[in-house]
């Protein structure tokens, strides 16, 4: 079987879905190439678009929130009446050459957009045959994903299922798989120790990873500002900027004395920095928080946009392994009172433990569809 994931850069949790879904098919023998769906209509658009992506969810989110709202209470009926659709359907002939060049057995979309893209492709060209599937990567169903014709739609919850069906997806096409779909790191363990001496962290006292996201929103600058001048004797905060550069240099000067205050900015080590925390404060993103889900760390999640964030937010508190607050000040409590009490975070590390995985779940099913072809 010869796979194409065609993920988006707006944000890098697509990124991350769309190399777990490789690791999974290499290991299995099975060849796969990834590809920006936005690429398709050219370089600098999908710059352009990721970038503006990226101010909104940064320094717009109740803009963001607003739109996403009404996209879920007016939903678009109809491909040609899809305004997106048709941006997107400009790149359908390169994509559609890479497709005949390389002779490509499915195509797998972890965005909506590439769905979008899929599916004006396949109207366009019906006699291309080859599968294709949609990948969730919220806990949710979410605008647009009705407008998508696939073969099959991974979903992470049964909730996210229900939605799906009730949104027009045909019930038979939905298949639940154990979460979103993280990498292999994730579920390899690092003792704690070792971890932190890897890392250059205190190895005694406990350990805040903050972190939201690869843009660096959701108030981080405020959280890491009242936890760390209220952080027990002893413990440390590490906090990762990720692209957001100016937040990353606006903390490096706040904290510049502070040995027990730990400022980063883009880290592609996220599976260690996890083993060697023990609390992690974060933005209900449905790939961070799924990574930290099979690395059974305790969360304490920001609702920094609500959206498609909120159903991840509510996924997580509802196993156990998460709590939240309405505001920065609430948030801190929250996370001092739990590095106070190692056994409720233990409790939470034990509700959240996942060690089947997603990705090899996405492998096993659309093998069996190819080999049923």
């Amino acid at each position: 079987m010869k796979a194409l994931i065609l993920t988006c850069s707006t944000g890098e949790g697509h990124n991350s879905v769309a190399a777990a879904v490789r690791e999974a098919f290499t290991e299995h023998g099975a060849s796969c190439d990834v590809a920006d769906a936005l690429g398709f209509l050219s370089e600098k658009a999908s710059e352009a678009i990721c970038r503006w992506h990226t101010r909104l969810y940064r320094h717009m989110p109740s803009a963001w929130r607003v739109s996403y709202h009404l996209l879920e209470q007016h939903p678009s009926t109809g491909e040609e009446r899809n305004l997106l659709a048709n941006i997107l359907a400009l790149g359908t002939e390169k994509l559609h050459a890479l497709i005949a060049r390389e002779d490509y057995d499915c195509l797998v979309c972890p965005h909506v957009f590439s769905a979008l893209m899929v599916t004006r492709l396949r109207s366009l060209h019906p006699e291309l045959a080859l599968g294709s599937s949609f990948i969730a990567t919220d806990y949710t169903c979410s605008p647009f994903v009705e407008n998508c014709r696939m073969d099959c739609y991974f979903v992470p919850s049964p909730r996210a299922a229900e939605e799906c069906v009730q949104a027009g997806v045909p019930e038979e096409r939905v298949e639940v798989i154990p979460g979103v779909p993280v990498r292999r790191a994730f579920y390899q363990r690092v003792d704690k120790t070792e971890a932190r001496r890897c890392l250059g962290l205190p190895e005694s006292g406990k350990l805040v990873l903050a972190m939201c996201g690869s843009m660096g929103c959701g108030h981080l600058d405020e959280l890491a500002e009242r936890l760390a001048y209220r952080l027990p004797e002893g413990d440390a905060l590490a906090v990762v900027c990720g692209t957001y550069t100016h937040l990353q240099k606006k903390l490096e000067r706040e904290f510049a004395d502070r040995p027990d205050v730990f400022i980063w900015g883009y880290r592609d080590d996220i599976p260690l920095l996890m083993d060697s925390a023990d609390l992690f404060l974060t933005k209900a993103g449905g790939v961070s928080t799924s990574e930290a889900a099979v690395k059974g760390l305790p969360m304490v999640l920001v609702d920094a946009i609500s959206a498609c964030e909120g159903p991840n937010l509510r996924h997580f508190c509802a196993t156990g392994g998460a709590v939240t607050a309405p505001d920065p000040e609430a948030l801190t409590e929250l996370c001092l009172r739990l590095l106070a009490d190692g056994g409720q975070l233990e409790k939470m590390r034990a509700a959240l433990l996942q060690e089947r995985s997603a990705a090899e779940a996405v492998w096993s099913h659309l093998a069996e569809t190819e080999a049923a072809r």
